[in-house]
């Protein structure tokens, strides 16, 4: 795995966004939709009554349209992928977009959204995982997106930490971790999961990549809170490895059971290690870039941020630099990280 991510730090320097040679073949897919939580979120909480909501400075820093509600500093994984497939500009929220935008794409992700309903309630108004495939069911059958263009397009998932982060590992009102053991709960996620994924088929889906979990307890949050301030937690880690493990055997599930799914899962989890990290330049994988205060995980308005924020694997204490979106992105995309097909090669079948 480590020769795998040393291979994407190849990948992220020969590769450039938007290059203009690239943008005149025109789009790899015709269409890109975008399901997940604040990793993927590019602004659909700005207008909910929820603390999940990043639409302040110092977020967006080096993003070229400030604060949009992007939780980094710059381009999450989805704008990444969407340079890689060759749209021509980032796929936008669905608050504000119109059922036309459905013919092009549409970014559902909602920060603190997960798979089960109750998770991040604590935080306001949040749209879970079920709410963000109504949505899209809305916007494409408005729309009148043939079923043949919906087979072709791209969709990227990225849920199930807040499951873990503001649910199973949070205390009252959660009362999932006295009710299942690790095994139990990734059972229980994985079932509504494959429900999930299964609406999203009978609507068009056919292309789609499943991001798993990362290594939440080597966030800064989790490290503070479940490993006593000294290295990653490893109890959190624990947990949820046999979700990611279900997850991936899921997507197999899918690909032997519909002769016409093309579905593939993306490994987050395996190459975060001290050693792949170095290697790709990061030089603080355990401390947020930006200025966090105490018992929060977000970043304090305007308040100072790291020098050089490519060395940080971290942003805030949770959320990723852009600098590591790009290695995630791009390694997905290379299929150094995914099985068994690369976002490449999905975009070509």
């Amino acid at each position: 795995m480590a020769e795998a991510i040393f291979k994407a730090l190849l990948l992220v320097i020969a590769t450039t966004a938007f290059a203009t040679t690239e943008a005149a073949l025109g789009q790899r897919v015709p269409c890109y939709f975008v399901f997940g939580d604040s990793v993927f979120d590019n602004g659909n909480n700005n207008v909910l009554n929820t603390s999940a909501k990043v639409n302040y400075s110092p977020y967006g820093i080096d993003f070229a349209r400030g604060p949009t509600g992007r939780f980094s500093n710059g381009r999450n994984i989805p704008d990444i992928i969407a340079e890689l497939m060759r749209f021509s500009d980032y796929i936008p929220p669905f608050t504000g977009a119109s059922p036309e935008q459905a013919h092009i794409g549409i970014n559902y992700a909602s920060g603190g959204g997960g798979i089960r309903e109750e998770t991040s309630q604590h935080l306001g108004e949040i749209i879970s995982f079920k709410k963000q495939i109504k949505n899209h069911r809305s916007m494409i059958m408005t729309a009148k997106v043939p079923e043949e263009k919906l087979n072709k397009c791209l969709y990227t998932i990225n849920i199930g930490s807040n499951d873990y982060l503001n649910n199973y590992f949070m205390p009252a009102p959660y009362m999932t971790n006295k009710n299942f053991s690790f095994d139990e709960y990734a059972d229980s996620l994985i079932r509504s999961y494959r429900s999930y994924l299964k609406s999203l088929y009978v609507l068009g889906a056919r292309k789609v990549a499943v991001f798993g979990v990362s290594k939440l307890g080597c966030t800064p949050r989790m490290i503070a809170s479940h490993g006593g301030g000294n290295g990653c937690a490893a109890e959190v880690n624990k947990a949820v490895e046999p979700f990611n493990k279900n997850l991936k055997a899921l997507v197999y599930e899918f690909n032997r059971d519909f002769a016409d799914a093309k579905f593939t899962f993306v490994d987050i989890f395996s190459g975060q290690s001290p050693f792949a990290f170095f290697m790709l330049g990061f030089r603080v994988t355990d401390k947020s870039c930006c200025t966090v205060k105490p018992g929060e995980e977000l970043c304090a308005t305007n308040e100072p941020v790291c020098p050089v924020q490519r060395r940080y694997v971290y942003w805030d204490n949770v959320h990723s630099t852009e600098a590591a979106n790009m290695v995630v992105a791009k390694a997905a995309y290379a299929g150094l990280i995914t099985s068994p097909y690369s976002l490449s090669w999905l975009a070509r079948l």
